[in-house]
């Protein structure tokens, strides 16, 4: 279930404008928008990486890089990233 629903965050995740800057500012980076969409993808694809349904969104937490992904489980939308 796990890799499934990872698998589908993977192919349907999307972003804002303003998540790009939460996401440095968040993880005191300066990394492009390409950049930052390749480490999501990364997360989304590691089978290291968890989920937990939590109201309406979806945390993904990877131990190994100390970053969980914050999505709308509605619209699939990157809301925020935390560090660990």
């Amino acid at each position: 279930m796990t890799n499934t629903l990872l698998s589908e965050l993977q192919r349907t995740v999307c972003y804002t404008e303003l998540v790009y800057q939460r996401v440095n500012k968040k993880l005191k980076t300066q990394l492009t928008q390409t950049e930052i969409e390749a480490l999501v993808d990364r997360l989304l694809a590691d089978v290291t990486s968890s989920v937990e349904k939590r109201g309406k969104n979806y945390y993904v937490t990877n131990q190994h890089t100390q970053v969980q992904l914050v999505i709308n489980s509605f619209n699939s939308r990157l809301i925020t990233v935390n560090a660990l």
